[in-house]
This record gives C-alpha cells, sequence and structure tokens, in this order.
C-alpha cells in the first residue's frame, strides 16, 4: 500500500425536498403503493409534456450560493440516452454541458483535526428513474414507476480525495450540508442520498490517472468505508498480478465485503446527449438569485466562528455544533434557556450525544428538550445540584419521569447541602474513621484526599456541594 496512491472522485445523487416530481405534479412521498404516483409525464405517454418545477431550481441554486459556486443562469436541460427497463421514454432528462451549478467545494475536517478543500466540479438537475423490484414475482421482475421523475441535483467533485477517510469525511460534510440547507432530507435508508465513488490508484509519483472503477448506489457511511477498501486492495492486486483494470460500474455486496462488476462503464459520448426539445432554456434572473440568496441561513462555517467568539467555545465544540441546523438551534436554544454556555455545550456533546446515540435517535426526537436540559444546568449552576446528581435529573427527564429539572429535584428531596454546619457535621463523622487516608494526605498523596471526599458524598448521598466539602476538608487537616 505504502508504494500506492488512492485517487477517489464522489457523485452524489442528493434528493430533492419538493413535494412534486420535476417535471410533473406527481407527488415524491417515500412508501406509496407501487406505481401509485406516476403521472403521463413520468410514464411518457404521447404527447406528454415537461414542465420544470421551479422548487427544485431554487434548490439547486441554494446549494451553489452555499458552497460558493458559479450559478449559471442559463443553463439546459439535456437528454441523456440509455435504455433499461425501469427508464419508460428511453432517455434521463438532465444537464450535460453547462450544469445548473459549476465549481465550488466544501472544507472537510479529518479525525486528526486536519482540514482540506474538496473541490466540486459541478451540481445538476435531473430525473431519477423508476425501480425495478425482484422480490414480489416469482421468475419475473416488476416495474414501480413511482420514482420516476423525482428531482435530483447530482453533486460531483473532482479526484482530489486520497485515502476512504478522506471520502468518509466529504460525503458526511456534504449530507450536513444539503439537510442544514434543507434541500435534501438526506435518508440513506430510502434512497434520498446515495453516492457512487470513483476509484484508481497509481504507483506513487506517477501524475497519470490510473484507470477508475465505480462504485454504485452506496447507501451508507459505513458500506462506503468498507467498499473502498475492498476496492483499492482489489485493483492493486490485478496489476501486481500483470492484469489490467477495466472501466467498468460495480456493485458493494455488504454480506461479502466484496465488489463485482455490474457492466462496462459508458463514457458520455456513449449516452448521446442532446438538448431536450420540450424543455426551453432554464433562465434564473439577477432579482430571482438575489431572492434566494437573501433567504440563506447563516452558513455552518459562519455560524462556528460565531459559536466560537460570542460564546468562548473551543473550535473543536463549535465545529460539532454548528454543522447540523437542528443541532445548533438546539444549542442556541439551550443557551437562550439561561444555560451556561461552555457547560451547555458539555452536555450536548456529552451526555445527550450518549443518550441519543444509544437509542439511535435524532436531535430532534430528544425526550429532553432544550429548555427541560437548560433547566437542569442552571441547577448545576447555581448549586442546587451537583453534577452527579444532574445526570440522574436528566436521566429521569429522558424516562419522562417529570415536567423539568425543579420538578424531578423537589420531588426526589434532591437539593444539594450547602449549610457550612450540616457538612462540617457529615466531615467530621467521616475524619473520624479515616486516620490512613489522613496520613497519607499528610505525607504528600493528594489522592488520598479524594478518597476522603467520596466518602463524604456517600454519606451525604451524593447531596453535598464538593467544592464546599473539598475546602472543609483541607482546612480540617490544616
Amino acid at each position: 500500500m505504502a508504494q500506492w496512491e488512492i485517487v477517489i472522485g464522489l457523485e452524489t445523487h442528493v434528493q430533492l425536498t419538493t413535494q412534486s416530481k420535476i417535471f410533473s405534479g406527481s407527488s415524491t412521498a417515500f412508501g406509496a403503493a407501487p406505481n401509485t404516483q406516476a403521472a403521463i409525464v413520468d410514464l411518457a405517454l404521447p404527447g406528454a409534456l415537461p414542465v420544470m418545477n421551479r422548487g427544485a431550481v431554487e434548490r439547486a441554486v441554494r446549494f451553489g450560493l452555499a458552497i460558493g459556486a458559479t450559478i449559471n443562469q442559463r443553463s439546459i436541460m439535456a437528454r441523456k440516452n440509455y435504455f433499461y427497463p425501469d427508464l419508460p421514454k428511453g432517455y434521463q432528462i438532465s444537464q450535460f454541458e453547462t450544469p445548473i451549478v459549476q465549481g465550488g467545494g466544501l472544507t472537510i475536517t479529518l479525525d486528526d483535526g486536519a482540514t482540506k478543500f474538496i473541490e466540486l466540479t459541478r451540481a445538476h438537475l435531473e430525473e431519477d428513474a423508476g425501480k425495478l423490484v425482484h422480490d414480489l414475482f416469482e421468475g419475473q421482475s416488476g416495474v414501480d414507476l413511482n420514482r420516476a421523475g423525482t428531482p435530483l441535483l447530482e453533486i460531483v467533485t473532482e479526484p482530489v480525495m486520497r485515502s476512504a477517510h478522506e471520502a468518509i469525511a466529504y460525503a458526511r460534510a456534504l449530507h450536513n450540508l444539503v439537510r442544514y440547507l434543507d434541500i435534501c432530507d438526506g435518508n440513506m435508508q430510502e434512497g434520498s442520498f446515495r453516492c457512487d465513488v470513483n476509484v484508481s490508484v497509481r504507483p506513487l509519483g506517477q501524475t497519470e490517472f490510473g484507470t477508475r472503477r465505480e462504485i454504485k448506489n452506496l447507501n451508507s457511511f459505513k458500506f462506503m468505508q468498507q467498499a473502498i477498501d475492498y476496492e483499492v486492495r482489489w485493483q492493486i492486486e490485478q496489476i501486481e498480478d500483470g492484469k489490467k483494470i477495466v472501466q467498468a460500474t460495480v456493485l458493494f455486496n455488504p454480506d461479502t465485503g466484496e465488489t463485482r462488476a455490474m457492466r462496462t462503464k459508458e463514457d458520455a459520448m456513449d449516452y448521446r446527449y442532446f438538448p431536450d426539445p420540450d424543455l426551453p432554456p432554464l433562465v434564473i434572473t439577477d432579482a430571482e438569485l438575489e431572492r434566494i440568496r437573501a433567504a440563506l441561513p447563516e452558513l455552518p462555517a459562519a455560524k462556528c466562528a460565531r459559536f466560537a467568539s460570542q460564546y468562548g467555545l473551543p473550535a473543536y465544540d463549535a465545529t460539532l455544533l454548528s454543522q447540523d441546523g437542528a443541532t445548533a438551534a438546539f444549542y442556541e436554544a439551550t443557551v437562550g434557556g439561561g444555560a451556561d454556555a461552555k457547560l451547555a455545550a458539555n452536555w450536548m456533546l456529552g451526555d445527550l450525544a450518549a443518550a441519543l446515540n444509544r437509542e439511535e435517535l435524532s436531535i430532534e426526537q430528544s425526550p429532553v428538550g432544550a429548555a427541560q436540559l437548560a433547566g437542569v444546568i442552571q441547577r448545576i449552576s447555581d448549586g442546587t445540584i451537583s453534577h452527579k446528581i444532574g445526570k440522574s435529573v436528566f436521566e429521569a427527564l429522558w424516562n419522562g419521569e417529570g415536567e423539568n429539572a425543579d420538578a424531578i429535584i423537589d420531588t426526589r428531596g434532591l437539593r444539594q447541602i450547602s449549610d457550612v454546619g450540616a457538612l462540617e457535621r457529615i466531615v467530621d463523622e467521616v475524619l473520624a474513621r479515616s486516620a490512613a487516608q489522613i496520613a497519607d494526605y499528610k505525607a504528600g498523596k493528594e489522592k488520598a484526599l479524594m478518597s476522603i471526599v467520596g466518602q463524604v458524598m456517600k454519606a451525604s448521598q451524593g447531596k453535598a456541594n464538593p467544592a464546599q466539602v473539598n475546602e472543609i476538608i483541607r482546612r480540617r487537616l490544616g
């Protein structure tokens, strides 16, 4: 592996969040009975003419502006000709020579904190094909055209990624961005966000690209990682065995962890692109462009910088909290509810994130709302409860055992003991039976103090104020 360089480029099909299809009024809702959401345009019946969906165009422009790309205010819809049973027209309406979005890029952050700018070639509008169903009829396949005509934005990178880790980081960043912009729901299981990965290898130092193979329709980041790793190993072994790589489209089998060739990869000339005679050039006026630009939300990079400056967060925390729109809104609502900004970040990236991951929930599905979390953090900050008890209050809120932190604290009698006299009595009782720890502490062993503090906390059932306990013990021990 050390003698080879990996070259990766991604093509991502992003299903846009319009309620109707790109050229017809059919619904784009997922899960309907087969062929119940296909109009005459989707079925390619004679005389049916396509009409462009304005919402799809606006979402494409929104994406282009967010990545700093050039928006072609005049672009062409083209026919991409090929035969497949799920393509009733015998061609797919797409864009070729002049896409709506050109250039731009995304900055990704890798596991070691390093960043890299991933250049994009283009993003173009197109319609989705239908779907073949192989498991409903014995010995036969069915065609479901519900998906035919669903609006897609195909986003294509330059071949600038050099590892599976970079490809995954880019795919995650893109997934976050399209959800943040509300142009795609990002549901990979339903096919709303599908990645095709072009992979090739070349000897280190060689400037010419190797022959690429395209891994189609990867619908999870885990499978993407596995597919790239296998494909890279396979290509290197083929070349080292004296064989040539043939350009091909391949599929990944998650059960075996292997890729297999599906067909020889076509080039653009094979599709015989030509401008669609039924659709005029797509024109975006200056006024429309400025209207869409003005409606853009604060972008993740700007939000990250603001979180760092306004709330005093470390760059790592600010990055994690700003990349997803729902997470960022939850954080600001928590701080707006009276929570300390840094403590709110710690809780969201710690206990809340762990609970959401454990239950496989999104931040929007959290049983503990922003106001409730703010209440827990406030009671820790003002000394009403300790951090440890705060965790218990959070768990109770998560399980629906109370409406807010105060109600749970009062019902369960969890208020922290801050009365100096009461704490001194508990400390004295513990010190009376801790001769060994006292001797260790006076001998310079700081850990002995923490042992005594732990005993006091246990004796108080976790209700003692830890800072006051620490102070009293140090005072008692001179």
